[in-house]
């Protein structure tokens, strides 16, 4: 379990991370979600020793990192994939790691065949994997201690769609384990395919927290109602036609996000002779969700 209690980072001026506090239960998938330069990165650096707090604590099964003995078999760490020496093959580096933590040699090649590095690609030194290869070494390192908490930033970034399916699936089973997962990630739709829980971050703060059901009833509830996303051909007098019912809309990416059942939508479409090419209920999607929320941190500007 990891406890995040108080927590705050400052350098200098600056605040990184804002007196955030969040828990992470075993048996669960946590997606931690937010902007570039949102907070998530120098969290989980704090998490695992890297990076010190300025106040606040986090615990990983009620004890420090620092104070956990032999930590990597407990706690499986990926921040940063490249983060090894370019000059050692992969094997080399899951051999050093096994070392350390005093597994077998034959740990290491349980971990390549899970994570599919052919023994090939485990010769190759660093410096010549791509980057989905170095992420499926990262995910073998981060595992190579059979530990019960895994804390993994960005871990999908470079791989392709299998990939990423795998790496799903992956970690899906590990909680159904009864494993602890926090997740660090930018691919939205992912992270609602897999996460269990989630906290959503910007400017160092957590905007909001809950399962994907909670989360997108209370922005409905926030936004005032029921809304939908539609499509037109001509987005403009589907909206003319809209607005002369009293029904308030407004521009949502390519199309309009109204303030109305789909139903009625539809029915006002169908009046005006507006050609739909997209109608869908007010559940936006996490996107939507997450764009609003941190609307504010967004380097691009969101219409």
């Amino acid at each position: 379990m990891i406890e995040v209690q108080g927590l705050t980072r400052t350098y200098g001026t600056f605040t990184a991370v804002d007196n955030i506090s969040f828990s992470c239960v075993p048996g669960t998938v946590t997606g931690f979600l937010g902007p570039n330069g949102a907070g998530k990165t120098t969290t989980m650096r704090v998490m695992v020793g890297l990076t010190p707090a300025s106040s606040g604590k986090v615990t990983i099964g009620g004890h420090l990192y620092k104070d956990i003995p032999n930590p990597g078999r407990h706690v499986g760490v990926l921040l940063d994939a490249s983060a090894q020496h370019a000059g050692r093959t992969g094997r080399e580096i899951l051999e050093l790691g096994a070392t350390t933590m005093g597994l077998p040699s034959s740990r290491v090649d349980e971990m390549l065949e899970l994570v599919s590095l052919t023994p090939t690609e485990a010769k190759r030194r660093l410096r010549n994997y791509s980057l989905g290869m170095k992420q499926r070494l990262g995910i073998a390192h981060a595992l190579l201690g059979d530990p019960s908490v895994l804390i993994l930033d960005e871990p999908a970034n470079g791989l392709d769609p299998a990939g990423i399916r795998w790496m799903r699936g992956l970690l899906k089973g590990y909680a159904e384990r009864g494993g602890t997962v926090l997740l660090s990630s930018h691919l939205l739709h992912e992270v609602e395919q897999i996460a269990d829980e989630m906290i959503l971050i910007g400017n160092g703060k957590i905007v909001a927290q809950g399962d994907k059901k909670t989360l997108l009833a209370g922005a409905a509830a926030k936004g005032g109602g029921v809304h939908s996303y539609a499509t037109a051909l001509d987005n403009a007098a589907l909206a003319a036609a809209l607005t002369a019912k009293g029904i308030t809309v407004a521009g949502a990416g390519d199309g309009l996000r109204i303030e109305a059942e789909s139903v009625e939508v539809g029915r006002a479409a169908l009046e005006a002779g507006v050609v739909l090419t997209d109608l869908r209920g007010g559940e936006g999607g996490l996107e939507d969700l997450f764009l609003e929320l941190t609307a504010e941190t967004q380097r691009e500007a969101i219409s």
